[in-house]
């Protein structure tokens, strides 16, 4: 955009000069006419014809006002000296040219300082910087990821004595520290610090989480210490963004102290901030360190902290990750006698915990008891029931579940496709896995490597090899490719019923489509190489 205003401003300038040149010429064809003839040509003989391309409305008008102004004092001027016209003496009209051409270039000197002093449109841009739409294109520019033309043109309004607000400057750090350029970032708030504006604790925090994002908590941690030093006090989401940092690294002794200072600082209010408190119990329960959350969350309650809902998903959570399923439902109870209602995170990770440790039955009565409650599973919950279901041989209930999922309107993913026709494939029921395959089409979901692995792995265990290559065939006309999974089902099937050379083939050909062989690949070759010796 800067580039642009300025190529406009060259523009309109040249367009000013030509405009001044076309009059002068315009003004000595008319001396020397009236010299020539007594006929008197109009002042403003239809100058809008000259210029095909017109200035902007505002732009003509300076113009013309200005130029009206010197070329009436010339027509008056030479009014007065038509007495001496008569005579037709050409020292008259010389001093005439000298005259009129000393106002022409008075002329140009104002229109020129009249343009630069007033704001002109020119194809919907502006000849002045336009604030607002310079900040607003920096915005656009680093959500686009453009961060080098968005720099440029904070550079571009600073040279021009514009400096953009904090909030454009945050944006720009924001977009640095998100593509992974801190060192641009820290030149950037340097360089705030030195013309302008003054940096906030926004733009702290995110320079701060950039560090993070990046596990570089020790730069972090400097720049934390740095902020107090620029006299800006870092706020309860510094705090949280350092605390995450560090337990995320197993540094729960320092994300201890620095909660407690936190603390410290609180005393005094009715409650600690509990989004700190959280993310640090969240840190100590992937650690491992469950006592240590316990203990801190009996302080939460022993200072009144205000308990939420995702505190509490919080603390099933880690439970369910240690597969402790009875405190975990305890808890739940103590949630609901609190007045507080479970969301779709604290259902879900109670069905992935019931389904991990095996106890299926527990898991689908809390899949029914979140529809009771007003919560609508969503596909992740259908997603954990169905694969755990699978998984433990319970196909048909698993089938159940998919009618389900089907009737609120849920397509499900190829995953859950696969799962279940796999589970059929594994119980011999291939007739029902290619019904469930023909059913996923039918909802416009395309099956993929998995799927056909799936039925070929079904069509082995019953034998039919040959059907097993048809249903190989059948998935490169589609398009899809086999794997190494797909290649080590046939080999070994040929293997197991002795036709050796069609293992080989079918290895040669899996080495010229680019697919590697692994360990199984080659241990099934070895075997049936051994096995075919000893029977020769």
């Amino acid at each position: 955009m800067a580039l642009s205003i300025a190529f406009q401003e060259s523009q309109v300038f040249l367009r000013l000069l030509n405009y001044c040149v076309e009059s002068i010429k315009h003004d000595v064809s008319q001396v020397f006419a009236n010299v020539s003839s007594s006929k008197k040509c109009g002042p403003a003989h239809n100058r809008a014809s000259r210029h095909g391309n017109r200035l902007p409305f505002s732009l003509e008008d300076l113009i013309m006002s200005v130029g009206n102004q010197y070329q009436v004092t010339t027509q008056d001027w030479f009014s007065q000296k038509k007495g001496n016209d008569e005579e037709r003496d050409p020292q008259v009209v010389f001093n005439v040219l000298d005259a009129m051409l000393k106002d022409s270039l008075d002329r140009l000197k104002t229109m020129r300082e009249s343009v630069s002093l007033t704001k002109i449109g020119f194809n919907g841009c502006i000849l002045e910087v336009d604030y607002t739409g310079c900040v607003a294109m920096i915005k656009n520019l680093c959500l686009e990821g453009k961060f080098r033309a968005a720099l440029w043109l904070r550079n571009k309004m600073i040279l021009k004595g514009v400096i953009p607000d904090v909030i454009t400057h945050n944006h720009l750090v924001s977009g640095l520290c998100k593509a992974g350029d801190l060192e641009k970032a820290d030149k950037l708030v340097r360089e705030m610090l030195e013309i302008g504006p003054s940096p906030n604790c926004a733009t702290y925090n995110t320079f701060i989480k950039g560090y993070c994002l990046t596990n570089n908590v020790d730069k972090a941690l400097n720049l934390f210490s740095r902020m107090a030093y620029d006299g800006i006090r870092p706020n309860n989401i510094t705090c949280s963004i350092l605390i995450h940092a560090l337990c995320k690294k197993g540094l729960l002794k320092d994300a201890r102290k620095l909660l407690e200072k936190i603390v410290g600082d609180d005393r005094g209010k009715e409650t600690s901030d509990i989004i700190t408190s959280t993310i640090f119990m969240d840190g100590c329960f992937k650690n491992g360190d469950m006592a240590q959350a316990l203990v801190h969350w009996d302080e939460m309650l022993q200072m009144g902290s205000r308990i939420d809902v995702v505190a509490y998903n919080v603390l099933i959570h880690g439970f369910c990750l240690s597969q402790d399923m009875h405190n975990a439902s305890r808890y739940f109870c103590e949630m609901v006698k609190r007045g507080l209602l479970p969301d779709i995170f604290t259902y879900n990770t109670l069905i992935s915990g019931f389904c991990k440790i095996g106890n299926l039955d527990e898991a689908c009565y809390i899949h029914g008891v979140m529809s009771k409650m007003g919560v609508a599973p969503d596909s992740i919950s259908y997603k954990m029931i169905i694969q755990g279901l699978c998984i433990h041989g319970d196909v048909t209930r698993a089938s159940q579940f998919l009618v389900r999922m089907l009737k609120n309107l849920m397509v499900p993913e190829p995953l859950i496709w696969n799962v279940i026709i796999d589970g059929h494939g594994r119980h011999g029921d291939i007739g029902k896995a290619f019904f469930i395959r023909d059913q996923m089409v039918s909802f416009g979901v395309l099956p993929n490597v998995f799927t056909y692995n799936a039925l070929i792995h079904a069509q082995i265990k019953e034998g039919n090899i040959v059907d097993a290559h048809s249903t190989k065939k059948e998935m490169l006309s589609t398009g899809i490719y086999p794997d190494v999974v797909t290649y080590n089902l046939l080999i070994g099937a040929a293997c197991s019923f002795g036709f050796f050379h069609s293992a080989v083939w079918l290895y040669d050909e899996m080495l010229r489509r680019g697919c590697e062989p692994d360990e199984i690949t080659r241990n099934a070759l070895i075997h049936a190489q051994m096995r075919r010796r000893k029977h020769c």
